[in-house]
């Protein structure tokens, strides 16, 4: 996992945390509104982790299927790979020097 991805997992579980804490706190708070706020703010963690574990598993299997086809297939990925780079150096470098001018 890179940097960037641990930040975001480290962000969600942070959030997951304090809203846990401020469903704790607002345990002992009577009222329609505070009740019916934790029921909402329920549903959206419990949809929200769901969410989380739907696209990390969607995540993983394009990873997946796309290490698959590099390893079937290692020259067209190196062809394909240096193509594109070549096609943005090319289109960075036009953009810089018509900046220059």
């Amino acid at each position: 996992m890179d940097n960037r991805t641990q930040a975001i997992n480290n962000d969600l579980g942070t959030l997951g945390e304090d809203a846990c804490a401020l469903m704790a706190a607002t345990a002992d708070v009577a009222g329609e509104k505070v009740g019916e706020a934790r029921k909402r703010l329920a549903a959206a963690l419990d949809s929200g982790k769901e969410i989380y574990g739907r696209v990390r598993a969607q995540a993983v299997e394009g990873t997946k299927v796309a290490n698959q086809v590099v390893r079937e297939n290692p020259y067209q990925a190196v062809g394909i790979a240096f193509g594109v780079g070549a096609l943005i150096g090319y289109l960075v470098s036009r953009r810089g020097s018509r900046n220059g001018d």
